[in-house]
């Protein structure tokens, strides 16, 4: 297989196998009118198996996001052919906009002009609690 290199534009790398399609629809990647290449199932001495998006423009990317789906994302950027900069991803302290509450007694409901805002509670379990009512993320 044959995947061009890319002259301007992002490479995800690091994702865990089976996210990319996740990632893929989550920034809305096939609105692009660049190429977008989707390489599953990589071999990785670190992770066994990995995931690999190349991107081939410059687009600004939501990192919460991408922290969020998999903090073990490394973001490369591209320019003249060349690696200019590597983002190491963590889990973000809040999320704004990507979760919706599930309770229906939250304030969310109601208010429909307010954000859906959920923060980091435990980062070892990956849990993330409304900021309004508490409500666990689901």
């Amino acid at each position: 297989m044959n995947i061009d290199s890319i002259q301007n534009g992002i490479v995800l790398d690091h994702i865990k196998a089976g996210k990319s399609m996740e990632i893929y629809n989550f920034l809305q990647l096939d609105k692009l009118s660049c190429s977008v290449a989707i390489i599953k199932n990589v071999n990785s001495r670190k992770m066994g198996k990995k995931d690999i998006i190349k991107i081939d423009t410059n687009l600004d990317v939501d990192l919460d996001v991408l922290g969020y789906i998999d903090p073990d994302i490394t973001v490369n950027i591209i320019r003249g052919g060349a690696l200019v900069e590597k983002k190491h991803l963590k889990l973000p302290a809040q999320v704004k906009g990507l979760l919706k509450c599930k309770n229906p007694r939250c304030i969310t409901s109601v208010e429909r002009e307010l954000p859906h805002i959920f923060k980091l509670t435990n980062p070892s379990s990956r849990v993330y609690r409304c900021i309004y009512c508490e409500a666990k993320a689901e």
